[in-house]
């Protein structure tokens, strides 16, 4: 039997966690004494979808990569604590659209987040049983697009495909060799996707489409 599944990046895709993180990282900026600008939300939202090598340099370009790791790191913890008390801004329909996904395809999660980060979102919205797996960037150490052939190869996924909101989605999903659906609602822009989709229960019909 065919085992099918989509596979779904998570900032941008199924929440905006932006308005939830924004006070925890600032925070944790000026329990350090660090002296920038307020964190605003639009810079958050360019900062969704890298890994926290990625963020360091460009949120914190003063201090030393090893040091804005570690201030990066800091600043997931405390970013968690408050998700997984609160939770953050869901986009529309997305709980009703996962669980009818759930009655025909494995539903799965792969990010660029830290370690904790996808558990926080599928713990405060109960969804143990309908995200059936997931990886993270800061689990395994690996790029997007080989920890989506991982989740595809641990599950013995027959089909898959990847829904995310940025170019570098769109990248790994072209380097795990899976069509990619392109959340067009999320925060990025991305040319010549392999579906389209204006709100999250578009992707129903796009999956009868693709899988069957």
């Amino acid at each position: 039997m065919n085992k099918n599944g989509i596979i779904f990046d998570l900032d941008g895709t199924l929440w905006d966690s932006c308005v939830a993180i924004v006070p925890s990282w600032q925070k944790v900026m000026n329990a350090h004494g660090i002296k920038r600008p307020p964190l605003t939300q639009e810079e958050m939202n360019s900062y969704m979808g890298k890994t926290v090598a990625q963020i360091a340099p460009l949120m914190l370009p003063e201090l030393s990569l090893e040091d804005g790791i570690a201030l990066m790191k800091e600043g997931c913890e405390e970013e968690l604590e408050e998700l997984r008390r609160n939770g953050a801004i869901l986009y529309e329909g997305i709980l009703e659209t996962l669980n009818e996904l759930s009655k025909d395809y494995n539903l799965y999660i792969v990010s660029n987040s830290e370690d904790g980060y996808v558990q926080a979102f599928v713990e405060h919205y109960h969804l143990e049983g309908i995200i059936k797996d997931f990886e993270m960037a800061g689990r395994t150490g690996k790029p997007k697009g080989d920890n989506i052939s991982l989740v595809i190869k641990r599950n013995n996924l027959s089909k898959a495909i990847y829904v995310g909101d940025t170019i570098l989605d769109k990248e790994a999903a072209d380097k795990a060799d899976v069509p990619f659906v392109f959340a067009s609602y999320g925060f990025g822009e991305v040319k010549n996707p392999d579906y389209i989709i204006l709100k999250p229960k578009d992707l129903i019909n796009i999956a009868k489409e693709y899988f069957n």
